[in-house]
Order: C-alpha cells, then structure tokens, then sequence
C-alpha cells in the first residue's frame, strides 16, 4: 500500500435510538445558541423534528432555525447560513438532513468566520484553513453521501455555474448521530439514488492505483456487495431494518476516509456528474448510474485486471473461456444491469435533459481527475456525454 496519513475527529453514534439517548450530552459541550438547520421540512412531517426540538428545548438552547437547504446547496444559501450565524452569536450549528444539508453546514461553518470570499479562497481551489470554523454536529436522515465524518462539501456557484467539493479536516463534524429508522420515510426514488451514490464513491476508490493487493480494496469490495445486498432488500422492503442501517453504515464507511488509505481515487466521475448537476439541477446519484458505465468502457482497458477482479468478485462474473476484456466487459455490463433493475436512469434524456448543444460547454467546464486510470481530456469527456445522451 502507499504511505499515509489517517485522521478521523467525528465522534459517532449509531443505531436505533441514538438521538434521544446521545444529543442532550452532545449539546451540553456548546453554549446556548443553537442553528438548527434543515432542508425542504420533511423533517416536521415525519416527527423527526419534534423529537429534536423537545431535546433542544429541553437542554435550555436558543434556537434559530435555517430551512430551504436545496439538493444542490449553492453558494448563496451558504451566505444565507453565514449570516445567520454571525447575526444570532451561533455556538453550534446543528444539521439535520441527507448530505445537501452536511455539506451546506459545513460550508456555512467556515464562511461564518471568514470574512473574505469563501468560495473564491476555499472552493475556486484548496485552500488553508487557519482558523477555527463554528462546531457541526450532523443528525443524518438520508443515507448516501457519508458526509458525516469528513470534512467535505460540494457547493454550487450559481454565478459561475462551477460546482465543486473540497474536504477540509477542519469541517469534520464534532458528532454524527446516525439513526437508521430516519431513513424509513425518504422516498423510493431518494432511497435508490442515495443507495447508488455509495456505490458510485466506492468504486471511484477501487478504480485507482495501486492495483497491487491491498486492505482498501479488500474493504471496498466487502462494502460494493454490501450495497448491492441491501439496496436490494431495501426496495423490496423500505422499512427492513437491516438492510436500511447497512447502507447507512456502508455509506460512512465510503467516505470517512478509511477506505481512502493509500489509494489513489479516481473520482472522475463525480466532476463530470457535478458539472451536469451545475448545468441542469440534475439530481446527484441519478446523473452517476447514466455515466458510469459509458465512462468504465472508455477507461477498462487501462486498468484491466481491475476490472477483470471487480467482474469476477462483484458479479460472480464467470472467467473461464473468456479473454481479460470479455471479463471485463461482462463486469461493466452487470453494472449497467443492475443499474436498470433499481430503475435508474441510463440515459441524459431521461435525466430531463433536451439540449445536446450545451454538452461542449459541460464537457469544458469539467475538472480533470489525475487519479485516474486514464487521464480524460475535455474533447473525450464530450464523447462520454454524446453517448449517454
């Protein structure tokens, strides 16, 4: 494996129960004055948020509310949150949601301190935090992005029409509270995309040097079935408890950083995606299940025996009497199966997308990911687009 780093400061509490049992002692780390953010307020229909708000309320918390949090949080809805918090002397800011709403907090709890361009020095390209940002702590209710235990956040710059994510450490939140009953009532078509962009983070891990045996790439391929499992069993059944704490589980886990050790990481797939979400507001995991395997077959010959072992570990792929690249191919095309039976997407129309002539300026807007097993240009990622279109 490469060298490495590991750090992790989230303190986590998982399973049934864990928000009544652990954030009144969670609370009593912070002063009085509480943001509790949240998002389009599913939460007051499904009674998460009386449960949270008795706790509060019951801790002797100041409590000002930021709502609206939109599945693609943009930049002015993180200076929207900034100014709340500078306004009302925030202590904590407390984020209730899937991972639009982690994301905004965190970006919220940077730009609350610092007084300049937040976007220009922290998301335009990386930046160094020297400050101290406003403490976070997540109450997850929709498994998908892990945002709980890193520092990452994906922003959109509706101005520029750039969206882009960096993970600063210094943005991890303090505690993660995740309980897998939250999940019950996110509907069907928000389950599945989440359930795919696990798998989608996941594999832009696997998807990258060193091809070398490794501990990640054991995890990672644990966790793909995981998710493949109980994505499964979790469409069949919405509330099996089982099958919804393990995405929630395999969810962190693809994103706390573990899995990261000593990879390299792809992610190309999620710049294209992001730009696509700039674009059109698409949503997030949907975008992901139309381009992955239209991009793994521009890209599996230049990592072949990766995708060999993904074809034949993953998909139970049979490799007697096949070359390499009919593996291969087979594991990309059980992928793409898999995709249609969940009842993805698989194409940019049926995304709602109508305009093929804006493709080039996507295309050209998209970052190029130096981790992966084949450098993209711009020119080639207009390929990508064309064919899924």
């Amino acid at each position: 494996m490469n060298a490495f780093r590991f750090e992790n400061a989230t303190k986590t509490c998982f399973g049934e129960g864990c928000v009544r049992e652990n954030l009144a002692g969670f609370l009593r780390e912070y002063g009085e004055n509480v943001l509790l953010t949240y998002g389009g307020g599913s939460i007051k229909k499904n009674g998460i948020y009386d449960e949270i708000t008795a706790i509060l309320k019951q801790e002797g918390k100041e409590v000002t509310e930021f709502s609206g949090i939109m599945a693609n949080p943009t930049y002015a809805k993180v200076m929207e949150g900034a100014h709340l918090v500078r306004e009302n002397h925030i202590d904590l800011i407390l984020g209730v949601g899937g991972g639009s709403v982690m994301d905004c907090c965190k970006a919220v709890s940077l730009a609350a301190v610092y007084q300049k361009d937040a976007w220009a020095q922290f998301w335009a390209k990386p930046g160094v935090i020297d400050f101290t940002p406003v403490p976070l702590g997540v109450i997850v209710t929709v498994a998908g992005t892990g945002s709980e235990m890193n520092g990452g956040a994906v922003i959109t710059n509706e101005e520029t029409k750039v969206k882009t994510g960096r993970d600063y450490p210094e943005c991890n939140p303090k505690f993660a509270l995740l309980d897998p009953t939250y999940t019950y009532s996110v509907p069907m078509r928000q389950m599945v995309s989440g359930g795919f962009d696990i798998l989608s983070h996941i594999m832009e891990i696997y998807f990258s040097e060193p091809n070398e045996d490794n501990v990640s790439d054991d995890i990672a391929e644990a966790l793909m079935k995981s998710v493949i499992r109980n994505l499964r069993a979790a469409i069949k059944n919405p509330q099996d408890y089982t099958a919804r704490s393990n995405l929630m589980w395999d969810a962190t886990m693809a994103e706390n950083r573990i899995i990261k050790m000593g990879k390299r990481t792809d992610f190309e797939c999620h710049n294209m995606e992001h730009q696509l979400g700039a674009y059109t507001n698409c949503n997030h995991g949907e975008g992901l299940a139309v381009l992955h395997p239209v991009y793994y077959r521009h890209i599996y010959s230049y990592g072949l025996p990766k995708f060999v072992r993904f074809a034949v570990n993953i998909w139970n792929v049979p490799a007697e009497g096949k070359t390499d690249e009919e593996t291969a191919l087979a594991g990309i095309e059980a992928l793409a199966a898999f995709i249609r039976e969940i009842g993805l997407p698989t194409t940019l129309r049926e995304l709602g997308m109508s305009d093929k002539s804006m493709l080039k300026e996507i295309a050209d807007s998209c970052g190029i990911s130096p981790g992966s097993y084949k450098q993209m240009t711009h020119e080639e990622i207009l390929e990508i687009f064309t064919e899924c279109f």
